[in-house]
């Protein structure tokens, strides 16, 4: 029979208490899976020790955990272990460090989120957890994707278009909400995925419950991409999201880009340096977007898909000379949320023949709201800029054109049927700018519209980019580029 000395025991004691007292004191007392084996149960330690990522990880998901609404989203590339830590090793911790805990696991698809139910049932039937917690798996409750411990905790993961109904959750962790590049390039899927998260998901949370989103960014337009500010760019911190909600962004690249790296990293220092060689990042760089969305986490070329917005030259002041002005208008008619109605004004400079993006009006705005704004912009701009605004197909889009010259009454106004697809729309405009022919304004609408040239056309809103193409069309014309309808012209005159 062995025996342990009063230093051996001190040292298991002490372990303990780490154990019990944080997410990463667990971590280093338990047997953390790594690859999962046959029953993608059975548990092999992770190759390395805890690196500085994997311990943010625990700590920011605790943290999250323990604060009244708590909102966390972790991006980082993949095998970086971030659903090991974040949606393995945290919930199980959480489970049995915090008594009565109701678990919520959401993945793309079900059997994703069952094979991290079973990683995490494996930790549990650990003897290490049930001696640490005094809470073992429940004998009435303990399938995989659908489990209770003895303590009171609960847990629950599925698809994350399945039904999580009669279910409430103090916690609710989504992992990986798309499976790959064909479903994040896939619009029906993103509306799919986004309406169960509104509808579905969120509903599910107990008043103050807590929401972390792990994952890789595929998509601009992906589930935290529609929440996260529409100007975002990589920032990690404690950003106010469009759903009104402060998130803890954590925003890891592959190598290092930003001032605001939440671990500290030089520019242009790798992740994971003890596991990750460089040659295994650099199979990634020649692609441009899964460089820029799977390593980097922002799912867009940093040199830009039609335009390259590094070639606008910034002023501050108008150059001298005359300028021929036109304010192109992409319209729509949701308050509050969806599309944007947007104006941009743009202008062609007589001698040099230079194009200046000069001011934006922009909102989500609803149609009453919608008119009033457009209406005090070009009242702002006055006689002398044109207005454009599009005539839709169909006789909706044909009245508002009607009801919309006669608002502006007084002011010039024009109209036009649009030619051709967004992308072949904004070509003119992107060769001007891909060429150093243009410049920007400074002002606090630069970065919205830069972020949107810099992704279109795979850019979440393009708007912008509509608006501005309108303008140019308006004022370097093409033969038939615009058409204006005889009837509607007709009715606008009556």
């Amino acid at each position: 029979m062995s025996t342990i000395t009063a230093q051996q025991a001190a040292i298991e004691l002490q372990r303990r208490r780490a154990a019990r007292g944080s997410a990463i004191g667990f971590a280093e007392f338990v047997d953390v899976p790594g690859r999962p084996v046959e029953d993608e149960e059975s548990t092999g330690n992770i190759e390395t020790l805890l690196a500085a990522h994997h311990k943010m990880i625990l700590n920011e998901v605790e943290a999250c955990f323990l604060k009244d609404t708590g909102r966390l989203m972790i991006f980082m590339p993949p095998g970086s272990a971030k659903s090991t830590y974040g949606s393995v090793v945290a919930p199980s911790y959480l489970m049995g460090a915090y008594p009565r805990t109701r678990v919520g696991l959401f993945s793309y698809a079900d059997t994703l989120a069952v094979k991290m139910g079973r990683r995490t049932r494996g930790i549990i039937k650990q003897a290490r957890y049930g001696s640490l917690f005094n809470a073992t798996l429940s004998p009435d409750s303990s399938a995989a994707d659908n489990f209770t411990l003895t303590n009171g905790s609960e847990y629950m993961a599925t698809g994350i278009l399945g039904s999580a109904t009669g279910n409430r959750f103090e916690i609710v962790i989504i992992d990986d909400p798309v499976k790959g590049r064909e479903q994040a390039d896939s619009e029906t899927i993103r509306n799919k995925t986004w309406d169960a998260y509104q509808d579905d998901i969120k509903t599910r949370l107990v008043p103050g419950g807590s929401l972390v989103i792990v994952q890789t960014r595929w998509h601009e337009d992906d589930l935290s991409g529609r929440i996260l500010p529409v100007d975002w760019n990589g920032e990690s911190g404690d950003i106010l999201c469009q759903d009104g909600n402060v998130w803890r962004v954590l925003c890891i690249q592959a190598q290092c880009e930003t001032d605001s790296d939440p671990l500290g990293r030089e520019y242009g220092e790798y992740l994971w340096k003890e596991w990750f060689t460089p040659q295994h990042w650099a199979q990634f760089k020649p692609d441009a977007r899964s460089w820029g969305s799977l390593c980097q986490q922002l799912p867009k070329p940093k040199d830009g898909n039609m335009f390259n917005p590094d070639k606008i030259r910034m002023i501050d002041t108008l150059p001298a000379g005359r300028i021929k002005w036109v304010r192109g208008w992409d319209l729509a008619a949701t308050e509050g949320g969806g599309a944007y109605t947007a104006g941009g004004l743009l202008g062609i400079h007589q001698e040099s023949g230079r194009i200046i993006f000069a001011d934006m009006s922009r909102g989500q705005w609803g149609p009453g709201n919608r008119d009033d704004q457009i209406k005090n912009t070009v009242v702002g701009d006055g006689r002398r800029i044109t207005q454009d605004i599009p005539d839709d197909p169909g006789a909706a889009g044909t009245a508002q054109v009607v009801y919309l010259v006669k608002k502006l009454k007084g002011y010039p106004v024009v109209w036009g049927s649009e030619s051709g697809d967004k992308e072949t729309r904004a070509i003119p405009l992107a060769s001007e700018v891909n060429i150093g022919n243009c410049d920007m304004i400074v002002g606090d609408w630069n970065s919205a519209l830069k972020n949107e040239l810099r992704g279109f056309p795979s850019s979440t809103y393009k708007d912008q980019v509509d608006a501005f193409s309108r303008a140019y069309a308006r004022l370097v014309p093409l033969p038939g580029k615009i058409s204006i309808s005889n009837k509607l012209l007709q009715r606008i005159r009556q």
